[in-house]
């Protein structure tokens, strides 16, 4: 079908061409997401984490993760590790290594008072994800990521250091709805 012409102008079949072009958003997931995909204490965060993963598990966002999530979830207790692994292994996803630059703008986002040392993990999440070109951060995490003031804060560092913008939404927000 990509092939075939549908329409007769020239404008029509360069409209075609461009639908078979979007490319999928690229979006970090906070350790927060792999939380909610087992919280029974919260059922709507649950669902909306469910709905988002079989999103994911579809092929339409480009996942990323870096070795902060990684070891997060490896602390986690059992059988909630376990459960969270599982739910790793259905997706495809890239795991982005912590590294000097990365570690550079987490300070940055310290310097600045948008978060505090002790949040040192969520500076890296949200330093790993602008260095790494990530349209969206995906967070349930709403003390520290999921704010306007860190989203204003992320906003300023990504302008003043040159780096692409950068989301930071709810799971919930990237949800298609039964209208789409």
């Amino acid at each position: 079908m990509r092939n075939r012409l549908l329409f007769k102008t020239n404008r029509s079949i360069i409209l075609l061409k461009r639908v078979g072009r979007v490319k999928k958003l690229k979006i970090y997931l906070d350790t927060s997401v792999f939380g909610c995909l087992d919280q029974t204490d919260s059922p709507d965060r649950m669902a909306d984490t469910l709905a988002l993963w079989a999103q994911i598990k579809a092929g339409e966002y480009h996942v990323f993760i870096s070795e902060v999530t990684t070891r997060e979830l490896m602390n986690c207790a059992e059988p909630k590790r376990s459960i969270m692994a599982d739910y790793l292994n259905e997706i495809n996803f890239d795991i982005l290594t912590v590294n000097s630059e990365i570690n550079e703008i987490a300070q940055k986002i310290i310097k600045r008072g948008i978060l505090k040392p002790k949040s040192i993990d969520d500076c890296t999440h949200i330093a790993a994800a602008i260095i790494n070109n990530c349209d969206i951060i995906v967070s349930w995490n709403f003390k520290h990521l999921v704010n306007i003031r860190t989203i204003n804060g992320v906003r300023a560092i990504t302008v003043s250091n040159h780096y692409k913008p950068i989301d930071i939404y709810a799971p919930s927000v990237l949800l298609k709805r039964g209208d789409e």
